[in-house]
């Protein structure tokens, strides 16, 4: 959630999950496990969130030069830094699956059914997630 949201509003989504929970438990049929459709949920109200407030989040890059190996652990700041700017610059949706699939290992087939989308529709969109990622990340100066 935080990386979806951002670490300011991580809490109140979570919170709107939960609720969002308590309110539609009724209407789980069971076709799916409880986790894929609580995570479906989750996303949902992560995306309608980000949708609503337009909040984009932009850490600023900064170097800690009295850290004993000050160097390298800027640049793997700086590193972190950038692809959390970068990851903040995606389409919702895009940023969505990009995060399950790299950062949670969902399969092609899970995260369709957590997303209600064709698998076929899971592949494009990762790739085109990808593909605007690494294109902001050349932006914003990231050297690999």
């Amino acid at each position: 959630m935080v990386r979806m949201v951002g670490s300011q509003d991580a809490l109140d989504v979570s919170q709107q999950v939960f609720l969002q929970l308590f309110r539609k438990l009724d209407r789980f049929a069971g076709r799916s496990r409880f986790r894929t459709w609580l995570h479906r949920l989750a996303i949902n109200e992560a995306l309608q969130y980000l949708r609503k407030e337009r909040r984009w989040s932009f850490g600023e890059l900064t170097r800690d030069p009295q850290q004993v190996d000050g160097h390298r652990m800027a640049e793997q700041m700086e590193r972190s830094e950038l692809l959390q700017m970068a990851l903040g610059q995606l389409e919702p949706d895009l940023r969505a699956i990009f995060l399950l699939r790299e950062l949670e290992d969902h399969s092609y087939r899970e995260l369709a059914e957590i997303l209600g989308v064709p698998e076929g529709t899971v592949g494009s969109r990762l790739n085109r997630a990808r593909s605007e990622l690494k294109q902001i990340l050349d932006r914003l100066g990231w050297e690999a």
